[in-house]
């Protein structure tokens, strides 16, 4: 009986084994995946950085506006809007070149007239949505959760 259990695990184990070396075989390295693959990173242009910022500061602005706390001062690199490396440089046309002039504006207008930061706020975000209606209408969902109801 007790020959039969150990041939038993010796072919349980010889078996177990072949199966392995046959998955390694298999599996790919990741060189062989890269090699395989045109799998690129997106890396963000100049200008989708920037706007990812303004984002990010315009977030920030809304809240201390709505609670009614000091605005600060208008940041100077938005200034760069009109000259970052775009993704489609045909897109710098002078459409986007008024769009943009408008936008700073707007964003101005809030330090400007801290009394009426809301509504200048508004007119900002509209701003965007302005220019963002004819060229790339992809952040506009959230571009709109900007708006102080």
């Amino acid at each position: 009986m007790k020959k039969i259990t150990v041939l038993l695990f010796a072919c349980f184990f010889a078996f177990a084994c072949q199966d392995k070396k046959s998955e390694d075989s298999s599996v790919k390295t990741n060189d062989s995946i890269k090699k395989e693959s045109n799998f690129q990173m997106y890396e963000m242009t100049e200008l989708a950085l920037l706007m990812e910022q303004m984002y990010a500061y315009n977030q920030q602005l809304r809240s201390r506006i709505i609670d009614n706390d000091s605005l600060g001062e208008f940041p100077e690199k938005f200034e760069k809007i009109h000259t970052a490396v775009m993704t489609d440089p045909t897109e710098n046309d002078a459409f986007y070149q008024e769009q943009a002039a408008f936008y700073l504006e707007a964003q101005k207008a809030i330090y400007a007239n801290p009394d009426q930061a809301k509504e200048k706020f508004n007119a900002m975000v509209e701003s965007c949505l302005a220019c963002h209606a004819k060229k790339c209408g992809g952040p506009i969902p959230r571009i709109k959760k900007l708006f102080i109801k």
